[in-house]
């Protein structure tokens, strides 16, 4: 019987998005996601985020019956994993965090005074995502609107298709993004500025990061408490925040090498292209 993965999708990202990234894990994990965080209106997105948390540890019980699992996760998925496994870290095994950043210290001390005095728009994604346009006339046009981005032509071929199956309904005016655009500015304006606390001392379960090599999110939060976390479990990748689009295929090996190093079975080989642990910051 293969080990339980449970995966927790990015900020606007449904979990479909990431199906060629669970397809390569399949071989050796079975691999398992809420479809969406954040849309269920018994766990809205609040300040700190603890009714995400409280919403993933739910599913995890409901899933899995108490049987601890792996978490991994990606940016908001990632940070959820860790804070569920730091309330219940009876159901993790391990959690491995794909480019998901502790705001810790001054950082996290100046994002706290932001969001207290309402400016908290200018320095954090939801400044777009607010108007992010989300209605197409029809699955083609948003194809197109999304593939002329640098950011999504960088990810693999197919990806993006996979994100648009995923994340399109119907619209009376054509199409629209299934992931609400509010709720994706909620998530964003409620980001925690308490982990720091978290992770202070000696944490409860193995947590390994995986960090995209030119992640403005990653030089944005620093990398100083995620290291402390994490210790030797560091590695970089090419590529940046979304990684995981970029590059299914060495996503996918670096993680099932991280889990194996964090529960302590021989690693594997490195991933062709992972870049040396002293090379993040």
């Amino acid at each position: 019987m293969k080990p339980i993965l449970h995966f927790s999708h990015a900020n606007s990202y449904p979990a479909g998005t990431y199906r060629q990234l669970f397809a390569l894990l399949g071989a050796d994990f079975d691999v398992q996601a809420l479809d969406m965080h954040a849309h269920d209106p018994a766990y809205p997105p609040q300040d700190g985020w603890q009714a995400l948390v409280d919403q993933l540890v739910a599913e995890l019980e409901r899933r899995y019956g108490g049987t601890p699992v792996i978490l991994v996760g990606h940016s908001l998925g990632g940070m959820l994993s860790l804070m569920a496994a730091a309330q219940r870290p009876d159901l993790a095994r391990c959690v491995v965090m794909l480019d998901s950043p502790v705001v810790a210290g001054w950082r996290a001390l100046a994002w706290r005074l932001l969001k207290h005095f309402g400016a908290g728009d200018r320095y954090s994604p939801a400044r777009l995502s607010v108007k992010r346009r989300n209605v197409w006339p029809g699955a083609d046009e948003a194809l197109r609107h999304f593939a002329g981005k640098a950011l999504f032509a960088a990810w693999a071929p197919g990806v993006l298709q996979d994100y648009l199956d995923a994340g399109l309904v119907p619209h009376r005016d054509g199409v629209q993004l299934r992931f609400s655009r509010e709720v994706e500015t909620a998530v964003y304006r409620t980001l925690p500025h308490h982990v720091g606390g978290l992770v202070a001392r000696q944490f409860p379960v193995p947590v390994g990061y995986l960090a995209g090599s030119t992640s403005p999110e990653n030089r944005q939060a620093g990398l100083g408490a995620t290291r402390r976390l994490v210790g030797r479990h560091f590695r970089v990748l090419p590529g940046g925040h979304l990684f995981p689009m970029e590059s299914p295929a060495l996503t996918a090996q670096a993680i099932g090498a991280m889990i194996r190093e964090l529960l302590g079975e021989l690693p594997g080989p490195a991933p062709a292209g992972a870049l040396a642990i002293e090379q993040g910051s």
